[in-house]
């Protein structure tokens, strides 16, 4: 694989750090530039930055000395990279604007962002799950007038924790609806404890759009291409609530699930044991070996124990049991600014170009 010089767009905020924690060593990608709002532009990535580093591990040091660019200085920023992951923190019509300008620039752009979600011929991609969605990248190259540029998302964090328990269920048995809480950390926010201190012993329930996210989401990405666009599929039922709680990281999700054809607890703990994407298959750096794991112990997936299973790239699954008014029950966990965000995103980018959409 060729060596991809990559920029973030949004490199200041939380999930823009964890992309440059997680570009430093990358097998394929190499940091190339980082771009941010005028307020951060002209300023080292350290000074822009200052005490809001935010990630576990130091900041890298190929990044700290790396001048921050203006967001909005679009041709300068393609001109120095192959392509740009987006975090930026904007309103939803600027972000369109902005990913859009950046494509039409033959930069491609893979977005963290929720703006162009729902854009027909816009890929929202877990690469696990529907990788061929990518497809219709040729679409979208044809309306925006583009060679190489294009735009390709990540989903929502809440859901990527129940959405890959439910996907390897779902061709044999059918899903008919579920009903989902989750209960999401406050990373989730771009926070931390220090900066959120109101979180501290503390659960709001209620997170803004969330609801709405869980439910139409995973429907786009159980969805197929038809006339160049993505139609979502129109079943499962879902039903969500999200609520904000007291945990850094890891974003939990309790689900009740009904089946058209009801499977045994058996053949459902085999088809998650046995369940694996084009992610494993291709071998991507980022891919966790095993996707979906299944823990016996009654009190498990706990998040402080197991957010970070395999880099925080898998998903953690646990208390299959009957339920009295759905067929069966069952707790998931995923590390929401690894699986969930940056790490999702990267992953993303490592199919793109596996699959040669990165020229």
């Amino acid at each position: 694989m060729k060596e991809y010089k990559v920029g973030v767009v949004g490199a200041t905020g939380m999930v823009g750090q964890r992309f440059v924690s997680l570009l430093e060593n990358h097998p394929w990608f190499r940091l190339a530039a980082l771009a941010a709002s005028p307020r951060s532009a002209g300023k080292t990535y350290e000074e822009a930055v200052g005490e809001r580093w935010a990630m576990p591990t130091p900041m890298p040091g190929e990044a700290k000395k790396m001048v921050v660019m203006d967001a909005a200085d679009v041709a300068a920023v393609a001109a120095k990279v192959d392509f740009v992951f987006c975090a930026v923190d904007m309103k939803k019509d600027e972000i369109k604007a902005l990913e859009e300008a950046y494509a039409k620039a033959e930069c491609p752009v893979v977005s963290n962002n929720s703006a162009h979600r729902f854009t027909p011929d816009v890929p929202m991609v877990v690469p696990e799950i529907n990788a061929e969605h990518i497809e219709v990248i040729s679409a979208q190259r044809a309306r925006l007038g583009t060679k190489r540029g294009f735009i390709a998302v990540k989903s929502n964090c809440s859901l990527q924790s129940y959405v890959p328990a439910l996907h390897p269920l779902m061709r044999d048995y059918g899903v008919s609806k579920c009903l989902v809480c989750t209960y999401q950390a406050i990373s989730g926010a771009g926070k931390t404890f220090e900066t959120w201190p109101e979180m501290v012993d503390n659960c709001i329930p209620y997170i803004g759009g969330e609801e709405e996210k869980s439910e139409k989401e995973p429907l786009k990405l159980w969805g197929h291409i038809e006339n160049g666009q993505i139609v979502p599929a129109d079943k499962p039922s879902i039903t969500a609530q999200c609520l904000r709680v007291a945990c850094s990281d890891g974003h939990m999700a309790a689900v009740f699930v009904s089946f058209d054809k009801k499977p045994t607890m058996e053949e459902i703990k085999e088809k998650w044991a046995a369940f694996s994407g084009p992610a494993q298959e291709l071998k991507l750096p980022s891919a966790p070996k095993q996707f979906l794991h299944y823990f016996e112990e009654a009190d498990r997936p706990q998040t402080k124990l197991d957010r970070n299973l395999e880099n925080g790239m898998a998903v953690s699954i646990g208390r299959l049991r009957p339920d009295t008014q759905y067929d069966y029950k069952f707790v998931c966990l995923s590390h929401n600014t690894l699986r969930g965000a940056a790490g999702g995103a990267v992953l993303l980018a490592e199919l793109l170009a596996a699959e040669g959409y990165m020229g």
